[in-house]
């Protein structure tokens, strides 16, 4: 079903023991690399296009992917699905796509921005700090928060998905 497809193209554990590269492995950080272009932005402006290239990249191979893991799946499994291997491919491909470019790229990129352009605002305003705070502090602001930003992000995309176009789908399969 939808359920099963999103919950196990979600989620960062190894479900049903497969091994996924890109949930299991370092390539996971890959997702993250536009919060450490966002956080560098003023520092190193040129870093921003080049972090949400690998960031969108690992977006569409994790992607590709899901819908690549539906296709192999034997059709044995999958007898009392009522849509088309391809159709639930789709989806998979779909829901993995919407999914990771919310929760690892769109939002925190925007959460990161918003952290670095505050703290900016609040240093310009400071009397007395050193040149050297002034300029690296709004940047570890950015990158300390990405650790307390993940989970948050990562639920409330997950409840906006499930109340939203998961539903859409799944009326589609009864």
């Amino acid at each position: 079903s939808l359920a099963m497809a999103t919950e196990h193209t979600v989620t960062c554990e190894k479900s049903d023991g497969v091994y996924n590269i890109f949930r299991d492995s370092a390539l996971r950080y890959c997702g993250y690399a536009n919060e450490i272009g966002e956080s560098f932005r003023y520092q190193y402006p040129k870093l921003v296009t080049p972090s949400y290239v690998v960031a969108f990249g690992y977006c569409f191979a994790d992607a590709v992917s899901a819908g690549y893991q539906v296709m192999s799946e034997d059709e044995r499994v999958t007898v009392r699905e009522y849509r088309a291997k391809e159709t639930r491919a789709a989806i998979a491909t779909f829901d993995t796509l919407l999914w990771q470019s919310l929760a690892s790229v769109a939002i925190p990129g925007g959460v990161i921005n918003l952290i670095v352009r505050s703290s900016r605002f609040a240093v310009a305003r400071s009397v007395g700090l050193p040149v050297l705070v002034s300029k690296w502090l709004p940047t570890a602001a950015g990158l300390g928060s990405i650790p307390f930003i993940i989970a948050p992000i990562d639920n409330c995309v997950d409840f906006a998905l499930d109340n939203s176009i998961r539903k859409l789908l799944q009326q589609k399969e009864e």
